[in-house]
């Protein structure tokens, strides 16, 4: 299987990631029929897929594609429960992004 780099990011490096898989830790702010909104620093719309189980309210992770319209395509999805410290995830989305080299690579 080939390696492949999925940053963590929040709402605010979508722009820089489009047609690239990527991390996001959010909580589900509301859940629409196969689609959820996330706040990861901001609001970002997901599109499930049908193996994505999640509760509103919860912490959730997800892995999946930045869409030209800056939501995201999920591929993969993990309900994190309640207690998640979003300022310790929102850390970690920052120091990832000031030393890349450590944290990505290109496949």
């Amino acid at each position: 299987m080939e390696a492949r780099s999925t940053p963590r990011i929040t709402c605010t490096y979508l722009n820089s990631y489009v047609g690239k898989n990527v991390t996001v830790v959010g909580k589900v702010v509301q859940l629409r029929g196969d689609e959820a909104v996330i706040d990861a620093d901001g609001n970002i719309t997901a599109h499930l897929d049908r193996d994505s189980h999640l509760s509103a309210g919860n912490a959730v992770q997800l892995i999946g594609k930045v869409l030209p319209d800056l939501s995201i395509k999920v591929l993969t999805s993990m309900d994190l429960g309640t207690d998640v410290d979003y300022n310790l995830s929102n850390t970690v989305v920052e120091i990832a992004h000031q030393h890349k080299s450590i944290f990505q690579y290109d496949a």
